[in-house]
């Protein structure tokens, strides 16, 4: 487990990361959360009095990770990028929860099933994630219902958003 305060930093322009907030996590705390690890693995602990768990922690290169610190963590804690934060975090192993109404829906249409099965986890878990973030049925309904579009058109979770984006 690590203790400590950190800067919310955020990327200009980095590729796929191009805009994220994010915690740099040296290699010499990382190896304190999980030794010998280069790989992306999973977290829990607090950012300031926010509970966190399953949170992605992402390789950078020689032995550094981040942390990334999405919009509404962000909103929660009242930060923003240049901003101190209070971090405690240890290895989360527990079993990732996908939504199960969303699982339920995949059942029923075996197109969307069968390309959703050819994803990676960490995709998988996108799809999910967002779906479960929603914060009333309706949008809940309104997701599961473009998850499957998508899915069912070979679509990629950002494909996917970008898609619906541009339907608006």
């Amino acid at each position: 487990m690590i203790e400590q305060e950190f800067e919310l930093k955020r990327y200009d322009k980095n590729g796929e990361k191009t805009g994220w907030t994010f915690i740099e996590i040296p290699s010499e705390l990382s190896q304190k959360i999980k030794p010998d690890t280069r790989t992306t693995y999973r977290v829990k602990g607090f950012i300031d009095s926010l509970e966190i768990k399953q949170v992605a922690v992402i390789p950078i290169g020689e032995g550094d990770f981040i942390l990334p610190v999405n919009a509404e963590i962000r909103r929660t804690i009242r930060k923003e990028e240049g901003q101190k934060v209070n971090v405690r975090l240890e290895f989360d192993g527990s079993e990732f929860a996908f939504s199960g109404d969303f699982l339920a829906c995949l059942e029923d249409d075996p197109r969307a099933m069968k390309y959703f099965e050819t994803l990676t986890p960490g995709h998988q878990r996108y799809f999910s994630k967002w779906i479960e973030s929603a914060k009333t049925i309706e949008t809940k309904t309104k997701r599961i219902t473009q998850a499957l579009y998508g899915l069912g058109n070979r679509m990629g979770y950002p494909e996917m958003i970008r898609y619906f984006k541009g339907k608006r």
